[in-house]
């Protein structure tokens, strides 16, 4: 048993990694398709073609009526107008049938049932017989499917590697057959580990950690068109881990190992590769998913996937996805990519290359693609995305107002049906895009959390729809109408501003409040460690202005350079026992079951640019908005008062 520490071996470009693995894969026969099988169509959606198919028969395979009526010789109808009508005997000269009916020996047309006139009486020899008046001739083969007017037997009807649709299912059927050739499905088995692994709805103690990759791994494979396994959890003991994944080689074309993959005293996945087969590469220049394995044995593909979740699905999707394809006669799918424009700078290190995450909306113009957290743990990192940017591995990043280019994660017309916030965070916010989204699902608000002041700034630069402001003047004492005038109206930017809600701020604490807070002289105190909310933010703004009009020195509270985001960070961070309080909103102590010390009242606002208030896109939002439903789920938070609510509170 090996359980030295694992260093990475080469820190490779992801290029060359992919190269060297692929080539293994290629060694062992594993970069092609797997193999063959004929399985029933009703079974056969999504599969792959192996072979191509031809029709057996024709279709159809007889000459049939296409419309209900009479079938006749249309020869024998020449010279028939509406002032010279001809007569055709039942049975002999003309003969009644339905649509999809075979042609009645020695007929070539048919005449619709509506054009006809159906007599009775004596006929040409005295006898009583049926017939038909026609007030119009019929071409030859009028309103008749000939035979093989939809496929002539031995032509080609699907070719080989094509994934089938219903409509090729119900064309195969039509030729004759009832079964198809299909490349094999890959079979996969996902193998969590981690001794901190709990299944998810477990009782959760400080350390534990739910296991979810495996769902997300498990679903991008099976959404890839594979057979997938999700294995029991293996604690971090090397014998463990090497007899699971000996038992998973042995039924499976990739093994897939999700967390040891990194260089911890625990993270055998890459010496168990080792032993068990050839270990290709060990650490990739790429951000998320730095840790990463590939390697081979016992003729199948094995891959070390790291732990944390968007490092598991990103790298997933970038290195093994492309692969799944090929193994099921694929060329590696390729998303829609468009061009978009930086709303923020963005820094990356130089030698790797970044895959972030943004969202994307369409403001005027212009797409404009917003930075999301890119932390390797944020999985609503990816639940957020609209689509992917990828920083080359030799670039320093982006610039504001830069064209990127955008892998899509959405339809295109999705970015034209965003409405864009940029701004302060509230949590009113994601109850506003649940209650759009119920309305009218073909809509989405999207929210980018980076204070009142880069909100008003972003308007500025007409990149978003609205920005949610809370800033205070200092000097008059006004909400957002001082500010709006010095960044917006001075520089041309008309806007709406719109009554949203006035809410309580004050200091969340911990339950009970066990350090007595009660206002803001006692963050001096050498006791009390505060939370902070970045720069910008309206909140950090009303505390300055606040701890000024006080005579507090900022200086003297322990935590005032830690910055938050959010209002619920603000809460987590008290949750977690990092700090004693933060100043934030009495619902974001509610969601976590903290304390709150009432404070302040304050406005929270929607700046709105006119082109914007008045387009066709946000007139459902306003509409919603100005619903009494929403402003009875909004005060239901707790800390809110909505009674100006959807009212223009001032325009410029």
């Amino acid at each position: 048993m090996t359980t030295e520490r694992n260093i990475y071996l080469h820190d490779i470009a992801l290029d060359e990694a992919v190269a060297r693995w692929r080539q293994a894969l290629d060694r062992i026969g594993l970069l092609g398709p797997l193999g063959v099988e004929e399985i029933p169509l009703d079974q056969a959606l999504g599969r792959v073609t192996a072979q191509p198919v031809w029709a057996r028969i024709s279709s159809p395979h007889y000459h049939a009526a296409a419309m209900d009526g009479y079938a006749v010789r249309a020869e024998e109808t020449r010279g028939a107008t509406e002032t010279s009508p001809l007569e055709l005997t039942l049975g002999r000269q003309a003969f009644p049938v339905d649509t999809g009916d075979p042609l009645p020996p020695g007929t070539n047309a048919v005449i619709m049932i509506e054009q006809t006139q159906l007599l009775s009486g004596p006929g040409e020899e005295g006898q009583a017989e049926e017939r038909i008046e026609i007030m119009a001739s019929v071409a030859p083969w009028q309103h008749v499917r000939p035979m093989g007017e939809d496929i002539v037997a031995t032509e080609l009807v699907i070719p080989s590697h094509h994934r089938l649709r219903p409509q090729d299912l119900g064309a195969i059927a039509g030729a004759g057959h009832t079964s198809v050739q299909v490349f094999r499905r890959p079979r996969v088995a996902i193998i969590p580990t981690g001794t901190e692994l709990v299944a998810p709805g477990s009782p959760l103690k400080p350390g534990d950690i739910i296991e979810y990759n495996s769902l997300v791994l498990g679903a991008q494979a099976e959404e890839a068109g594979c057979l997938v396994d999700r294995l029991p959890m293996v604690a971090d003991e090397y014998d463990a881990i090497k007899a699971a994944v000996e038992a998973a080689l042995a039924e499976h074309d990739l093994v897939v190992v999700n967390a040891g993959s990194s260089a911890g005293s625990e993270d055998y996945t890459a010496a168990i590769v080792q032993e068990l087969g050839e270990l290709l590469v060990h650490g990739i220049a790429m951000r998320p998913g730095h840790p990463v394995i590939l390697g081979t044995a016992r003729g199948k593909a094995l891959v070390g996937i790291p732990g944390y979740p968007v490092s598991a699905a990103m790298t997933f999707d970038i290195i093994v996805r492309p692969v799944l394809a090929l193994w099921q006669g694929m060329q590696p799918p390729r998303r829609p990519r468009i061009q978009a424009t930086m709303t923020r700078k963005v820094l990356s290190p130089m030698g790797e290359d970044e895959f972030m995450r943004v969202t994307l909306g369409q403001v005027g113009e212009r797409v404009v693609a917003t930075p999301l957290s890119r932390g390797a743990g944020v999985i609503m990192s990816l639940v957020k995305a609209d689509g992917i940017v990828t920083i080359p591995r030799f670039s320093e990043g982006f610039h504001p107002g830069e064209q990127v280019e955008v892998e899509l994660l959405v339809p295109p017309e999705a970015i034209r049906h965003t409405i864009v916030a940029i701004g302060s965070h509230d949590l009113t916010l994601d109850l506003l895009a649940d209650h759009l989204r119920r309305s009218h699902p073909e809509l989405t608000l999207s929210s980018a959390h980076v204070g009142s002041l880069s909100g008003l700034l972003a308007l500025q630069r007409g990149e978003a729809h609205l920005a949610g402001s809370h800033l205070l003047d200092e000097e008059s004492g006004e909400y957002n109408v001082d500010f709006i005038r010095r960044l917006l109206t001075a520089k041309g930017v008309r806007v709406v501003l719109l009554g949203f809600v006035n809410r309580r701020q004050g200091l969340i604490v911990p339950p009970g409040n066990p350090k007595g807070i009660t206002s803001l002289a006692d963050l001096l105190r050498e006791d009390v460690q505060f939370v902070n909310r970045q720069r910008g933010a309206g909140t950090r703004v009303l505390l300055d202005y606040q701890l000024k009009k006080q005579g507090l020195n900022p200086r003297q509270i322990q935590g005032y350079q830690r910055q938050e985001y959010t209002h619920l960070a603000v809460a987590a961070a008290v949750k977690s026992g990092v700090a004693d309080c933060g100043l934030g909103i009495l619902a974001a102590a509610r969601a976590l079951d903290l304390d709150f010390v009432p404070l302040f009242n304050e406005r929270y606002d929607l700046v709105i640019p006119v082109e914007h208030y008045e387009s066709e896109l946000l007139a459902p939002l306003l509409e919603t908005i100005r619903q009494p439903a929403f402003a009875q789920a909004v005060e239901a938070l707790g800390g809110y008062e909505t009674g100006q609510m959807g009212q223009v509170l001032w325009e410029g």
